[in-house]
């Protein structure tokens, strides 16, 4: 099947779109509520899809007796009527967030054994409860978070490092909650849908430990303040463990994941006569890197027929890592880096597109949610005066996505089961 380019970029977009809508809350959450209870419910959360979570248990529960507070990322926010909506800042945290997180824990410590908690978690939550352990301040933790960003460590390495520095993850909240019956209602952005990951996991007992935190730091070659070495060192004060009576059982419920995305763009791709290929929910690697290997896949598949043959699509989901080589990056989120590291491993070849995106409508830190790349898209970018190799270098794919009128912009989507991608051959 010849696809024209417009033809290509709408069927693209339709599968992020598929993508995007199968994790909405506002459809997706009510069907993953626990028995409404006849006592109170105290509703607790963080992450993207905070605020649009806690308006569809509002939704679902009229008549309920329901209070809480939850944070969401700056103008994430929904309105809601009975459960209080904070903002904070992400990636890089701010006194808001620590402040709703202490607030948290606090609301749940005054819940009793007759009541219920609701814990919303969603991606971007470690980020916005960022509440220092005893000893540290706020500063060391941004100045980490910054660390961890820059470091290229996976999101798993990331959050076992936040997890021994936090006051509220690593199973903190639901210890604080005890004896009140703790039910966590999870969005899922991590590769592997690990619940201890997912905004540090403030639910579920944390198997990690400092000696592991310490060690990936080390490994990482990570300069962090003196304060968060000592505190590493100390060992002080371990995060509850599996067997913690204060955790019993957790019950923790995913109402979106990556891999019900795929799923969901799946259907949607043959419901357009392409057949589907779903390479996987938990690519991992340096974003170009990834790119590359996709790009071969690609081209297996058109000039092959395997995995699949043209026309087709390959899907996969997960997290890449971005490790800044340079003092002076410019803009660019891991899906654009992914996608021209992809551009250039094809060179070229024609019948061959790609949509790479956030699934939360944010790159990064990026105002876009990613990019399409078409086969003209390094001969386009050279017309213009653009070097593909020296952008991706820098780590300024952006610049390049930009000026070719290639951005894909969704604004917020309220929603975030990570990373998205779509490669189409025809």
């Amino acid at each position: 099947m010849a696809f024209t380019d417009a033809a290509a970029r709408a069927a693209l977009r339709r599968l992020f779109d598929a993508a995007i809508a199968s994790a909405d809350p506002r459809t997706v959450l009510a069907r993953h509520l626990p028995e409404r209870p006849k006592g109170r419910v105290l509703v607790l959360g963080a992450g993207k899809s905070a605020a649009v979570m806690a308006a569809a248990v509002e939704a679902a529960w009229p008549e309920a007796d329901l209070a809480g507070l939850v944070v969401t990322r700056y103008g994430h926010g929904h309105p809601t009527s009975r459960i209080e909506v904070a903002e904070a800042a992400h990636p890089v945290p701010d006194e808001a967030g620590a402040a709703a997180a202490r607030r948290m824990l606090d609301l749940a410590a005054a819940a009793g054994a007759g009541d219920l908690v609701l814990f919303l978690v969603s991606g971007g939550g470690s980020s916005l409860t960022t509440l220092p352990a005893p000893g540290l301040t706020l500063a060391d933790l941004v100045a980490v978070n910054r660390a961890l960003l820059a470091s290229g460590a996976t999101i798993h390495e990331m959050n076992c490092i936040r997890r021994h520095l936090s006051a509220f993850s690593g199973g903190r909240l639901a210890a604080a909650a005890h004896p009140a019956r703790v039910v966590t209602l999870a969005i899922s952005d991590v590769p592997g849908d690990d619940a201890t990951v997912i905004a540090s996991g403030p639910t579920v007992p944390d198997p990690s430990t400092f000696a592991e935190a310490r060690e990936l730091v080390a490994h990482y070659r990570m300069t962090l303040p003196e304060a968060v070495t000592a505190h590493l060192a100390a060992a002080a004060e371990e995060s509850p463990k599996p067997g913690d009576p204060r955790l019993p059982a957790p019950d923790y419920r995913y109402i979106a994941t990556p891999l019900m995305a795929l799923e969901a763009a799946a259907a949607e791709a043959r419901a357009l006569g392409l057949a589907p290929v779903i390479l996987g929910d938990a690519l991992e690697g340096e974003a170009h890197e990834v790119g590359t290997v996709l790009a071969g896949i690609a081209h297996a598949a058109r000039a092959h027929g395997h995995p699949a043959a043209a026309p087709c699509v390959l899907l996969s989901g997960g997290e890449t890592t971005v490790t800044i080589r340079t003092d002076n990056p410019g803009r660019g989120g891991r899906n654009a880096e992914c996608l021209l590291g992809f551009a250039l491993a094809l060179a070229g070849t024609p019948g061959i597109w790609a949509l790479m995106g956030d699934t939360d409508g944010i790159d990064g830190s990026e105002e876009n949610a990613g990019a399409i790349a078409a086969p003209d898209t390094l001969a386009r970018a050279r017309a213009v005066g653009l070097d593909p190799r020296a952008l991706l270098a820098g780590h300024d794919s952006h610049r390049l996505f930009a000026t070719l009128g290639d951005l894909v912009t969704t604004g917020p989507t309220l929603t975030n089961v990570n990373d998205f991608r779509a490669i189409l051959v025809g």
